[in-house]
């Protein structure tokens, strides 16, 4: 591209000064109320659900429960980042809090993004192990084995989210004096994206993420869910009206999933996409006009709203992946699971009372 070839001319800092300014309004209009109400929504919700667990759940925690408590960390971790990105985005826009912070806050709301999408996709295929795979999963299955993928699961999110650390950065003010509306070139903007120097490796770091921290982990969720989908369709154990449960509650799932995440990685690597192109073309612009008539602002503002609307995924997931556990008032009788012949060695060895509400044994899903 223009801005990493040597010898290319820069874009002229009033272009790029009128084109921020523009991109900035629909930052400080509409984001910031929206991030404050996610952000309690997102504490207070996953929170309890963190303290059900922990005063609730017998010990040792089952895989489903372990997995479950782990997404509400993510989650939580995750609703933290979106305090200090409102009081960012309140206008103006300027960031009082340094480089250090500046960096560790993209980094965290990252890699907790991708904590979050990693214990989804290891609920999914906890749920299909305990339920296609019922002997397996009684015998084999354990807690430590658990904690163990979560601890891989929390250091694949680390990696992948590391290089945030390096790409985010403080842009130090153009101008002297204080930073008001009427100034922003006089405020400090804290980056989560490349310089346009750098634009191109930040577009390649944006396809990572966009297929490791969510097209392969759709693609497993999907997999898993389906094969759940199947087992329970041709299972003579449950009623019509417990597969409708299970089927809704599926489905909300992958629903939720695919209309949060999907898009949003989708919105971010179209949004790198754009800025390249506009910032190749800025050098030959004549005025400030035709800079900013240049810019791709759909693009831009379907991937803000997306990073206003994604995080609504995170104030949901404690309604559908752990508010139907037992821990957080789920009648035992009313699962599955937990019907029969069940003892409570059977509990404690299975390790599969399911936040689906769907618990496989040999009782459930027949021979």
């Amino acid at each position: 591209m223009a801005a990493a070839t040597s010898g290319a001319k820069s874009c002229p800092a009033n272009f790029s000064a009128a084109v921020d300014r523009i991109l900035s309004g629909f930052q400080e209009d509409f984001l910031w109320p929206l991030l404050v109400a996610e952000f309690l929504v997102a504490v207070a919700s996953n929170g309890l659900a963190l303290y059900r667990f922990g005063t609730r759940e017998q010990r040792p925690w089952h895989p489903a429960v372990v997995f479950s408590a782990q997404l509400a960390i993510s989650d939580l971790l995750y609703g933290l980042t979106l305090l200090p990105l409102a009081a960012y985005f309140y206008p103006p826009k300027n960031w009082q809090y340094g480089e250090l912070a500046c960096r560790l806050e993209r980094f965290l709301f990252t890699c907790n993004l991708l904590g979050s999408v990693v214990f989804l996709t290891c609920i999914s295929l906890n749920r299909y192990l305990g339920t296609v795979h019922p002997f397996f999963t009684r015998s084999s299955l354990r807690p430590k084995h658990a904690w163990a993928v979560s601890a891989a699961g929390w250091a694949l999110a680390a990696l992948l989210a590391a290089p945030t650390l390096r790409f985010s950065h403080l842009k130090r003010p153009l101008e002297a004096g204080g930073c008001t509306s009427v100034r922003p070139e006089a405020c400090t903007k804290c980056l989560g994206t490349a310089d346009d120097h750098q634009l191109e490796a930040y577009r390649a770091y944006s396809l990572v993420l966009a297929v490791l921290g969510c097209g392969l982990p759709l693609v497993l969720t999907l997999g898993a869910y389906g094969a759940l989908g199947r087992a329970v369709l041709r299972s003579h154990g449950m009623t019509a009206a417990e597969k409708l449960r299970v089927a809704a509650l599926v489905a909300s799932g992958l629903a939720l999933y695919a209309s949060s995440y999907v898009p949003y990685y989708v919105t971010q690597v179209l949004n790198v996409y754009a800025r390249q192109r506009w910032r190749a073309r800025c050098p030959a612009f004549a005025s400030v006009h035709e800079a900013t008539a240049a810019l791709d602002q759909r693009t831009y503002v379907s991937y803000q709203a997306m990073r206003g609307l994604m995080p609504v995924a995170i104030c949901v997931h404690p309604l559908l992946y752990m508010a139907v556990a037992p821990s957080l008032g789920c009648c035992h009788q009313s699962c599955l699971g937990c019907r029969g012949s069940r003892t409570p060695e059977d509990a404690g060895s299975s390790g599969q009372v399911l936040p689906l509400n769907v618990m496989a044994t040999p009782q459930t899903l027949g021979p």
